[in-house]
């Protein structure tokens, strides 16, 4: 969503790059190497971890957007406590269950880390726009720098949040 905040001037984005897997073309595999690409979510299941471990091998620039990318943001907040202690608060003694709960254990679901991890904790990141979420600015200006060759940084009214 971010991506779409800077407005008028994806007109002009659309003109300087190929999009190749992403919301917009709902593509969901690579068939080639990218120069960049934007992670956003941290890792909480093997799943994340198995996508943005392919993820990272098909982009030559990797950046992290949004405080859950970066730090995990609200997702790990269930760091705080262990993975058992977490499920059973969920599924076994919520306030809003009736009856006998139970943790779901399908197979077909994604097996749960012991906590939320940042992308960086798991693949190297080379760059990050911080923010929950980044500015359309923001992410103007990163991919702008990217662009034109140079190290994206951003002014500190554009990472300046109250």
């Amino acid at each position: 969503m971010s991506l779409l905040d800077i407005d008028e001037r994806i007109l002009e984005l659309v003109d300087l790059v190929d999009l190749d897997v992403s919301p917009f073309d709902d593509k969901k595999a690579f068939d080639r190497q990218v120069d960049v690409g934007f992670v956003e979510g941290g890792c909480s299941n093997e799943y994340n971890v198995k996508e943005l471990r392919e993820f990272r091998k098909h982009c030559r620039i990797l950046i992290s957007v949004g405080a859950c990318a970066i730090n995990g943001g609200v997702p790990a907040m269930r760091n705080t406590i262990g993975l058992r202690e977490c499920l059973e608060a969920v599924y076994l003694n919520g306030p809003s269950l009736e009856g006998a709960g139970m943790i779901p254990n399908d197979e077909d679901l994604p097996l749960l880390l012991d906590r939320v991890y940042p992308s960086h904790e798991i693949v190297k990141i080379d760059y990050f726009l911080p923010g929950c979420p980044p500015s359309g600015d923001a992410m103007w200006e990163g991919l702008k720098a990217l662009l034109t060759g140079k190290a994206p940084t951003l002014p500190y009214l554009l990472c300046k949040y109250e």
